[in-house]
C-alpha cells in the first residue's frame, strides 16, 4: 500500500526570518512547505501545484497580499485554495472587508500564537485531505460503474450469439422435441428430456409456484415469461427464465406449444451487483448527509457551550479582582448561576437524546392530573415571558381525568414547548396555552386531552416543518442565526409523547405568522384517583444554620476544586470536613477519623468510587465497614444509579452537585430527628 502523498502548504512573505519560524511551527504537520518571498514566486508554485492552504503576508514590496490574492483568484485551478492573511498591523474594518472580499478564510495578527496557526492550518490541511479520498471515491465509483457495463455488455453478447434451450409439447402435454442446450440447462440426456418436463428439474422451493403458472397459462393462452431456479441431478444452481407461445395450425388450430429456456444466472448476479453498488452509493449519501448535519451540530454545540462559559468566567474574573457592591456582585452571581444551568439543561438534553437513541428512556408511570403538570411549567416559564414581556393566556378545563403518565416527563414536554414558544416569539408577543377533552367522532365518549401551544412568534417555513422533530435539526444553523439552542428540544418532546402513547403535530400557516404545537394524550378511562408516590426529596428552609453541627464527614474526590467547594459547603453547615484525594488515602484514614458519613466521587484515576466502597464493606463494623455512604458522580443514567445502590453506596446525587439537596439528602441518610431543613 502506497504511502498518502503529503499535503501542500504555501508560505508567502519577503522575509526569510518570516518563512523560517512559520516552517518551524507548522512541521510537525508533515505537509511539503513550499515557499515563495513575493507575489510573483507564489503564482509561479500555483501553475504546478495545488495547495490545501495558503499563508499570505499583506505587506510585501512590489505586489502586496490583496493584489496577490486577487490574481489567485482569477485563476480557476486556485479559486478555492484557502488564503489565511498574515499581518504585522491592526487590521482595521477596511482592511477586513478588503480581505474578505478577495476570498480570505481568515487574517492572523503577527507576531502568530502557534497553537492558532496550527490549528486552523489543520483544519483546511484535514478538509483538502478529504476532499481528494471523496475524489478518489468518486473515480472508483466510475471505474465500478464502467466495469459494471462492460459486464452487462458482454453478458447481451453472449445471450446473442448462444442457442437458448428450445422444447416442444403437444396439446396433452408430451414433450416432442429438446435441443442440447435445453438438455444441458435442464441436466438431462436426450432420453431423460423427452420422458420427463422442464417443471421436473425447478427447484423444490420454487416448483409449487411454478405447476401453478404453467397450468394457469395452457388454461388462459396467450405467452408466458417467468424465471424460477433450476436444480440438476448434481445439485448445481442456475436461474432460468422459461418463456413459452402458443404453436397454431394455417386455420389457427392449437398444435401446442413452443418454448425456450434462457440461463440468467450470469444476468442475476450482475442485477444483485448493481443493487449493491446502489446501496453502497446511497449509504455513502446518507453517511456523508450525515456527518454535514454533525459537523452543523458541533458547531452549535460549540458555540452553545461557549457562550454561557463567557460569561461564568468573565464575571468570575471580575468577582475575584475587584470590590463590587452588593448589587453588583448579586447581578454577577445571578449571571454565573443562570448560565450554568443553562449548560446543565444542555448536558440533559444531550443525555436524553442518548438515551432516546440507546432505547434507555424509561418512564415511572402512574396516573397524572395533566392540569397540575402545565400549571406547574408555566410557573418555570414565567420569569422567561416576563424578562421578553410576553403575554401568556390560559385556556385549562379542570375536569379532565388523569393520564397514565411520568410526571417529570409530562412537565418536561409543556416545559420544552412553552420555552420554544417564547424564544421564537418577539418582544411583547403572546402565547396561548390550552388544554382540553377531546371526543370520539364515533362513540361521542372523551377520550383523550389535548393540550396546545400556540404563540404569535416567526412561524415555520413550509419546507423545515416536516422536519421540525426531527434531531439536529434547525431551520438555521448558521453562525449568525438568531436563536439559541442545538435542536434537540422537539426531537425530545416527540418521543417522550410517543412514549406515552400520544401524538404531537406541529402547524404554521408560514413565517411571521406563528406556530401551533398540539399533544394528545389518551385518558385513563376508568374513575380512580392518582396513586401518591413517594419520593426522596426534602425540604430544606432556613431556620436552622448549622443543621449538620458535629457532624464529621469524609469528602473523596481526586479534583482539587471538587474537594475544596464540598469541605466549605459541609463547614458551611456546622460539620467537620476532611478530604483525600485518592481511595487508599480514605481507606488510611477511615479509622483515626471514625467519620459519620462518606462522600465519594464515582469517576477517579486509579481506583474509582466502586473500588472504594468494595474495601469499606469488607472491613470489621469497628473500623468503618458500615459507616453510610453518598456517591457524587456525573454518570446519572437509571443503570448507574442501581449499579451504585448495589455496590453499597446509600444514595446517589448525580452532578452538577445541588448544595441543598445534598444536605438535604446527608440529613435524610443519617436519619436526623425532627427533619432537618437546611437552606
Amino acid at each position: 500500500m502506497q504511502p498518502e502523498p503529503k499535503v501542500n502548504i504555501l508560505l508567502v512573505d519577503d522575509k526569510v526570518e518570516n518563512l523560517l519560524a512559520l516552517e518551524a511551527i507548522l512541521e510537525r504537520l508533515g505537509a511539503n512547505l513550499v515557499r515563495a518571498t513575493s507575489g510573483e514566486e507564489a503564482l509561479r508554485s500555483l501553475l504546478h501545484q495545488d495547495f490545501a492552504v495558503i499563508l499570505l503576508d499583506v505587506q510585501m514590496p512590489g505586489m502586496d497580499g490583496f493584489e496577490t490574492a486577487t490574481l489567485i483568484r482569477n485563476r480557476g485551478r486556485s479559486r478555492q485554495t484557502p488564503i489565511i492573511f498574515l499581518t504585522a498591523f491592526s487590521t482595521s474594518d477596511q482592511m477586513l472587508f478588503k480581505g474578505y472580499a478577495l476570498g480570505a478564510v481568515d487574517y492572523l495578527l503577527k507576531p502568530i500564537d502557534a497553537n492558532i496557526l496550527t490549528s486552523k492550518v489543520t483544519v483546511f490541511v484535514e478538509l483538502f485531505k478529504k476532499t481528494q479520498a471523496i475524489q478518489r471515491q468518486a473515480a472508483q465509483l466510475v471505474a465500478i460503474n464502467r466495469e459494471l457495463r462492460q459486464s452487462e455488455e458482454r453478458f447481451r453478447s453472449l445471450s446473442t450469439c448462444s442457442p437458448m434451450g428450445i422444447f416442444e409439447i403437444d396439446t396433452t402435454g408430451k414433450c416432442n422435441y429438446t435441443n442440447p442446450r435445453y438438455q444441458a440447462i435442464c441436466g438431462l440426456d436426450a432420453t431423460e428430456s423427452i420422458e420427463k418436463s422442464w417443471l421436473d428439474s425447478v427447484h423444490p422451493e420454487d416448483r409449487e409456484s411454478a405447476i401453478a403458472s404453467w397450468s394457469t397459462y395452457i388454461y388462459q393462452g396467450g405467452d408466458y415469461s417467468e424465471e424460477f431456479r433450476f436444480q440438476t441431478a448434481d445439485g448445481s444452481l442456475r436461474w432460468v427464465q422459461v418463456r413459452s407461445s402458443p404453436m397454431l395450425s394455417g386455420n389457427g388450430e392449437l398444435l401446442g406449444y413452443v418454448g425456450t429456456l434462457e440461463d440468467i444466472t450470469t444476468r442475476k448476479q450482475s442485477e444483485e451487483i448493481r443493487a449493491q453498488v446502489i446501496r453502497e452509493q446511497t449509504a455513502r449519501q446518507e453517511a456523508e448527509a450525515a456527518n454535514r448535519m454533525k459537523d452543523e451540530f458541533l458547531a452549535v454545540l460549540s458555540h452553545e457551550l461557549r457562550t454561557p462559559l463567557t460569561s461564568m468566567l468573565g464575571w468570575s474574573k471580575i468577582l475575584r479582582a475587584k470590590k463590587l457592591d452588593e448589587k453588583a456582585t448579586a447581578k454577577a452571581l445571578e449571571a454565573i448561576e443562570r448560565n450554568a444551568n443553562s449548560q446543565v439543561q444542555l448536558i440533559e438534553d444531550i443525555l436524553d437524546v442518548s438515551r432516546i437513541i440507546r432505547g434507555q428512556l424509561r418512564l415511572n408511570l402512574c396516573p397524572v392530573n395533566l392540569k397540575n403538570v402545565v400549571e406547574a411549567a408555566l410557573e418555570a416559564v414565567r420569569p422567561l415571558a416576563e424578562a421578553k414581556s410576553i403575554k401568556i393566556n390560559t385556556m385549562l378545563d379542570y375536569s379532565l381525568s388523569h393520564v397514565n403518565g411520568d410526571s417529570a416527563r409530562l412537565q418536561q414536554i409543556v416545559w420544552n414547548l412553552l420555552t420554544n414558544a417564547i424564544k421564537f416569539t418577539p418582544k411583547d408577543g403572546e402565547v396561548e396555552v390550552r388544554l382540553e377533552g377531546i371526543y370520539s367522532e364515533v362513540s361521542g365518549d372523551l377520550t383523550d386531552a389535548q393540550i396546545q401551544v400556540i404563540d404569535t412568534g416567526v412561524g415555520i417555513e413550509a419546507e423545515f416543518l416536516p422536519k421540525v422533530f426531527e434531531r439536529f435539526r434547525q431551520a438555521d444553523s448558521t453562525t449568525t442565526r438568531s436563536h439559541n439552542g442545538l435542536g434537540l428540544g422537539l426531537a425530545i418532546v416527540r418521543h417522550l409523547v410517543e412514549l406515552h402513547k400520544g401524538t404531537i403535530l406541529a402547524e404554521s400557516p408560514g413565517v411571521g405568522q406563528g406556530a401551533t404545537f398540539t399533544v394528545r394524550f389518551p385518558l385513563i378511562q376508568e374513575n380512580r384517583e392518582p396513586q401518591l408516590v413517594p419520593t426522596d426529596n426534602y425540604s430544606v428552609g432556613s431556620d436552622n444554620s448549622s443543621p449538620l453541627a458535629g457532624l464529621k464527614v469524609l469528602i473523596v474526590d481526586d479534583e482539587a476544586d471538587s474537594r475544596n467547594f464540598l469541605a466549605f459547603l459541609f463547614e458551611e453547615y456546622g460539620a467537620i470536613s476532611s478530604t483525600t484525594a485518592s481511595v487508599e488515602a480514605a481507606l488510611a484514614v477511615i479509622g483515626q477519623l471514625k467519620p459519620d458519613i462518606l462522600i465519594s466521587d464515582i469517576g477517579m484515576a486509579e481506583q474509582d468510587g466502586y473500588t472504594l466502597i468494595r474495601k469499606l464493606r469488607a472491613l470489621p463494623l469497628e473500623e468503618g465497614g458500615k459507616i453510610p455512604a453518598i456517591a457524587l458522580t456525573a454518570f446519572s443514567r437509571e443503570e448507574d444509579r442501581e449499579q451504585i445502590l448495589a455496590a453499597g453506596f446509600q444514595y446517589h446525587v448525580a452532578k452538577p452537585v445541588d448544595p441543598s439537596k445534598l444536605i438535604s439528602v446527608v440529613a435524610s441518610v443519617l436519619q436526623l430527628s425532627p427533619p432537618v431543613e437546611v437552606s
